[in-house]
């Protein structure tokens, strides 16, 4: 199965209108944001636990990242609420499930080999720090290699300098309106820019999003054969 994943073309969807996909798992549905194979390869998604929903115990060899959006996820490490930024390390496995149901954003196959730190944190209680500009603030989720991964908030009318994305970014909006000079993405938008692009992002009304660069150029190299 291929979803967007040719990595060298900007993607940008509004997953609000996207349909809800039944999983291999009963109770638990996704909206698929991009996919490279079948259901044990790269993947970006919306999943959502029914009430009480469960998926059978199961292993990631290449990661699992996951940012709790409403209700509350659990597995074996405890009770996870919305808000909740999860990362399960290459070869780690769990038996997921939701007692009250939940939707989470969910990166699977996605980390470098070396990368093995687990991450629990709660991005309510968490530490925001000051943005390169005024009006942005920044809470850091995690960093490997060339990858950065942020939440970003943009008080109303905050501009952000032009700049170009060294192994592309990728962003998720949380609340709000994210703006640059492509477009206007409301709440639920995903959009996913390659290596080298470049935007002059800013925000009319305020916003909140998820935020991931430095990690696309090596997918597309990958793709290409490029090193192998």
């Amino acid at each position: 199965m291929q979803i967007n994943s040719d990595f060298t073309q900007r993607v940008v969807l509004n997953t609000v209108d996207m349909p809800w996909v039944a999983s291999p798992s009963g109770g638990v549905e996704r909206r698929m944001l991009d996919r490279v194979a079948a259901e044990h390869g790269r993947a970006t998604s919306l999943v959502r636990y029914a009430p009480g929903a469960a998926f059978p115990e199961h292993a990631h060899p290449g990661g699992e990242e996951a940012l709790v959006l409403s209700g509350t996820f659990s597995d074996a490490s405890g009770d996870h609420p919305a808000g909740s930024y999860l990362r399960n390390p290459p070869g780690s496995r769990h038996a997921p499930y939701s007692d009250e149901g939940c939707v989470m954003l969910v990166k699977l196959h996605q980390f470098a080999p070396d990368d093995l730190g687990t991450t629990r944190l709660d991005t309510r209680q968490a530490t925001w720090l000051p943005g390169l500009v005024p009006g942005l603030s920044v809470l850091p989720l995690h960093t490997f290699g060339t990858e950065h991964t942020a939440l970003v908030r943009w008080a109303a009318g905050t501009r952000f300098n032009r700049h170009r994305h060294w192994g592309g970014e990728e962003i998720f909006v949380l609340e709000g309106t994210f703006q640059d000079e492509h477009g206007r993405y409301l709440a639920g938008s995903w959009l996913r820019s390659p290596h080298l692009s470049e935007h002059t992002p800013f925000s009319v009304e305020g916003c909140v999003i998820y935020v991931k660069t430095g990690h696309l150029d090596a997918v597309r190299l990958e793709l290409a054969g490029v090193g192998r």
